[in-house]
């Protein structure tokens, strides 16, 4: 998969920098996660309710919606770009944990990515 980085920007070379393949799903996914549903005019369905709900009380309840929303995004959205293995969501007191095992798609090695935001 050969493809820009997001944001753009030249390489040292001059030439357009083209990312890695563990970075360039890092910033899919990151993207995915972070993108409210109804914010892409085109694609309405694209993202999860991260960013909205941070508003709100965070319990265990919310992380497990959370949890579903997040995989569900991730395998409708992403599904030949990766194989997500598994997704967790920890909600504390203002913080809010979500961490996914996944593959690049035909790879069989798992990594893990995690992002952590804080209630503002």
């Amino acid at each position: 998969m050969t493809t820009l980085g997001f944001p753009f920007n030249p390489a040292p070379t001059g030439r357009s920098a083209v990312p890695t393949v563990e970075r360039r799903v890092t910033e899919l996914i990151e993207m995915l996660l972070f993108t409210i549903p109804g914010e892409r005019v085109m694609r309405p369905d694209l993202g999860t309710p991260i960013t909205e709900l941070l508003f709100e009380g965070l319990n265990e309840t919310l992380a497990a919606a959370l949890q579903v929303a997040v995989h569900g995004a991730l395998t409708q959205h992403l599904a030949g770009i990766v194989d997500v293995r598994e997704v967790e969501v920890e909600a504390a007191d203002t913080t809010l944990e979500v961490t996914i095992a996944y593959a690049p798609f035909g790879e069989s090695e798992t990594q893990r990515i995690q992002f952590r935001r804080d209630r503002p």
